[in-house]
């Protein structure tokens, strides 16, 4: 955990998506120093007229590269969250040609009795994790 969810409009290649996912894997171990193996990611791709994405008047532009991305965590500091954005814009421009007008991120908070990995059981609660 963390749980990342990105969309992103179809047509990607699978190496452009492996690219996109490793990259941002590194900044999530860099910045919330998460095991190498704590990698969940689901990726959704849509139709072009199935994702609007406007600016909220701050007068970013927006290509066909945009992405969303959904981090549903733990509680992290806004420390953490503010270095998370600038090392992952920084990191998929240079990785992936992203341009850090393109990279939208939010994050979803919860606690430790809102996990389950497997088998029926709150790992985090039952001391597994």
């Amino acid at each position: 955990m963390p749980l990342l969810c990105f969309d992103l409009i179809q047509g990607c290649s699978e190496n452009q998506i492996k690219k996109i996912l490793d990259a941002t894997h590194e900044v999530l171990i860099q910045s919330f120093a998460v095991p190498e193996r704590d990698r969940y990611q689901i990726v959704r791709e849509h139709a072009p007229s199935r994702m609007i994405i406007e600016d909220t008047g701050l007068g970013i532009v927006r290509t066909p590269n945009m992405l969303v991305l959904q981090v549903t965590t733990r509680p992290r500091s806004r420390a953490m969250k503010q270095a998370f954005y600038s090392s992952l814009v920084k990191k998929l421009e240079a990785a992936c040609g992203i341009a850090p007008s393109d990279v939208v991120v939010t994050f979803v908070t919860n606690t430790d009795e809102d996990w389950s990995f497997g088998l029926g059981r709150a790992q985090f609660l039952t001391g597994e994790l």
